[in-house]
């Protein structure tokens, strides 16, 4: 097996034992003569599954009962509809932070249900960082304040986040479980799986529960959180698969060390390749040091065809998906919680050879 170095955004690299556990087990689950996929989603194999999920997840975030944990379909983009939709009732208003890509797009959904306030918008400087917290100004009486904490596209992240009376709304998927964060602080927490937690398709929810209850009739039960709660995640027939992978990952995970062990090792990996690029005026960082992503590290070079040769160069030698987002252009690589460090190793001497050859 050949197994290259996969820097892509999105799906991302996955532990190569999850990935193993799993051809093992995709024919013949458990001796049940039959796979995970073919199974009731109601039936004993599977519902110890889920829970266990769940259990894992709670237990890594510190995930309190006041909190309902959901698998939702959809990804984050499906959140960007349903959180207006349950929580921005008529009436109010919600204030949302800008700071790139993800951030605008949750904002056009929920401009569609009813008044959005953008408090801050970090396009003057390419959003290449975010708000100083000190300087933001809330609407009072918001139903809700929504942020990215990172951006894949620019490769920054909030260091850390603003404290609010209005209930915290945060979308996580490019850096759930990187680090530690206090769950408590946020009303909802959201992230698709497909950076950290599994495959494409599927959204874990963290929304604390006395929230769903706000939701007007007017909505369709299938896009009402609390529909999804009395039986968790089992109201339609959920992505099976992808909660089965995220159950192996949330054990990986835990046999890591947890999240504060994961965290550790992402500072370093991000460490090494930010050394790199700040040792030479050859390489052209992007993000606003103070707002750093450590999942998704950004970068130019002098000119457009030196890049397409870095990257093109970096495939041939098995270093795959650092072609930057086609919005923006320049390379960015993704080095999310399952990435070795092997892989970072492999990449910054590749970096430290290709700036001696054209620099």
């Amino acid at each position: 097996m050949n197994r290259i170095y996969n820097f892509s955004s999105g799906p991302a690299v996955l532990p190569l034992t999850v990935l193993e556990q799993a051809q093992r087990e995709l024919v013949d689950f458990e001796g049940s003569g039959m796979s995970l996929m073919e199974m009731s989603h109601r039936g004993k194999i599977f519902d110890a599954i889920i829970k266990a999920a769940e259990t894992n997840f709670r237990t890594l975030m510190g995930i309190s009962d006041d909190y309902a944990v959901l698998f939702l379909p959809g990804g984050a983009s499906q959140q960007f509809a349903m959180i207006p939709l349950n929580l921005l009732l008529p009436g109010t208003s919600a204030d949302y932070i800008n700071t790139g890509s993800w951030a605008t797009k949750a904002i056009k959904e929920a401009k569609i249900v009813g008044d959005v306030n953008v408090i801050w918008d970090g396009k003057a400087d390419n959003y290449m960082s975010t708000p100083d917290l000190a300087g933001l100004r809330f609407t009072a009486n918001a139903a809700y304040v929504h942020l990215c904490s990172n951006e894949t596209i620019g490769g920054i992240r909030f260091p850390e986040f603003p404290k609010t009376d209005a209930p915290l709304i945060a979308d996580m998927s490019s850096d759930i479980m990187s680090r530690v964060i206090d769950v408590n602080q946020f009303a909802m927490i959201y992230a698709g799986a497909q950076k950290n937690l599994g495959p494409s398709g599927m959204a874990v929810v963290v929304l604390r529960k006395d929230l769903a209850e706000r939701c007007p009739d007017t909505v369709n039960y299938f896009f009402r959180y609390k529909t999804h709660m009395p039986e968790p995640s089992l109201y339609n027939t959920p992505n099976t698969w992808a909660v089965y992978i995220f159950k192996l990952i949330t054990d990986w995970a835990i046999e890591q060390g947890g999240v504060a062990a994961i965290q550790k090792w992402n500072e370093e990996k991000a460490a090494a390749v930010y050394r790199v690029l700040d040792a030479s005026p050859f390489w052209k960082p992007c993000a606003n040091p103070a707002n750093r992503s450590i999942m998704n590290i950004t970068w130019r070079l002098e000119t457009e065809e030196l890049e397409k040769k870095f990257v093109a160069e970096a495939a041939a030698a098995g270093l795959d998906g650092l072609k930057g987002h086609r919005s923006v252009g320049g390379i960015r690589a993704s080095i999310y919680n399952a990435f070795p460090m092997e892989g970072i190793t492999a990449l910054t001497a590749f970096m430290e050879d290709f700036a001696k050859k054209n620099g």
